[in-house]
């Protein structure tokens, strides 16, 4: 938090030499310098976004044990340690960790980098890669075929108005479909917790409601957000505002005509909810488990009737888990659903001291 990194940076200036403090701010990972009795004297800001740190106790056992092996054998021990993002979902950091003894018995240095990211995205691009090939099939024969068609019938208007019109209806499915896959990339190549800000959930709401302003009075559905919460949560604005509006979006498509779709917030033990009810069709018991699949699609007809792609959900999953929360999903069939976004609340220093 911002008082910490201020206290931080004073202590280190009073306790370490002024060279290794300008050394450590110019590393492209993250450090700590830890004194005798774990107590941190100096911390990059990143340190604050990883979580290892919390009221200036060190949170991972496995990084605690290198550090004492190094403070009794005086030599330099490497590792990998697991942090979660936050204290719900399923969202880690899996760090590579390197502890040096700086003077022996006193500091000790620990460098930190996220080497394993890199392999992970590598993995899911690959996988990615795979199944959007599979995809982008279907909108592009469907295009190669009534271009043909088109071709054929050049004699005969009618014909072709008609499956000009078709052409139109591929053309957009198959310009949402990279839209979605672009967001997705993003998603999962990104850490939004490296450059995150602090937002106010209400805000974050009521922006995703205006995004789907249209396509809620095109069916004559009423998006009601009656409750307010003074939660704020830390992470990359147009990423929450993507999640959010992919809940209400798709609650909207997946609602009959003349319907509400309805958003409510709490707050309770440090996270906050934000859940999105419709009164659709509902999900099998037996399609709950797979419905954040990427490309899955629990109706494939009402998915091609409203434009789905399949990817909505997959994008939600992926940047709650990202910012250190989880989602949940409740349904029954010919009465709704609900989706929930599960994030942890952010208290900056100022505002709780």
């Amino acid at each position: 938090m911002r008082r910490y990194r201020e206290n931080s940076h004073s202590k280190s200036e009073s306790n370490l030499p002024t060279l290794l403090v300008s050394a450590l701010s110019q590393l492209e990972g993250d450090c700590l310098v830890l004194a005798p009795g774990d107590i941190p004297i100096y911390a990059s800001p990143g340190i604050e976004r990883l979580g290892i740190l919390k009221e200036d106790r060190l949170q991972s056992p496995e990084l605690l044990a290198l550090i004492r092996v190094v403070r009794r054998t005086n030599t330099k021990q490497m590792g990998l340690i697991d942090i979660a993002r936050g204290p719900i979902g399923e969202g880690r950091h899996e760090l590579t960790v390197n502890v040096l003894p700086l003077s022996e018995g006193e500091l000790v240095l620990v460098l930190i980098s996220d080497e394993s990211e890199a392999t992970r995205v590598h993995e899911i691009r690959r996988d990615f890669v795979a199944n959007i090939s599979h995809e982008l099939k279907t909108p592009i024969g469907a295009l190669s075929l009534l271009s043909e068609a088109v071709l054929g019938a050049k004699d005969d208007p009618v014909a072709v108005a008609r499956f000009a019109t078709r052409m139109q209806s591929e053309a957009r499915r198959l310009t949402d479909l990279v839209q979605e896959i672009i967001q997705l990339s993003r998603v999962q190549d990104a850490d939004p917790l490296k450059v995150a800000h602090e937002y106010d959930v209400s805000d974050l709401i009521r922006e995703s409601i205006d995004q789907c302003r249209t396509n809620a009075d095109s069916r004559q559905i009423t998006v009601n957000y009656a409750s307010r919460t003074d939660a704020n949560v830390l992470g990359d604005r147009e990423l929450l505002i993507m999640a959010i509006h992919n809940l209400i979006e798709n609650a909207i498509n997946y609602s009959p005509e003349k319907t509400t779709v309805s958003i409510t917030t709490k707050s309770e033990n440090g996270i906050v909810d934000i859940s999105v009810t419709d009164q659709g069709i509902g999900i099998p018991d037996t399609e709950i488990e797979r419905i954040f699949e990427r490309f899955y699609r629990v109706d494939p007809a009402r998915s091609r009737e409203t434009g789905g792609t399949g990817l909505g959900l997959s994008i939600v999953k992926h940047i709650v888990a990202k910012h250190g929360g989880e989602v949940k999903v409740w349904s029954a069939q010919g009465v709704g659903s609900t989706f929930s976004i599960r994030l942890p609340i952010y208290e900056s220093d100022e505002a709780s001291s």
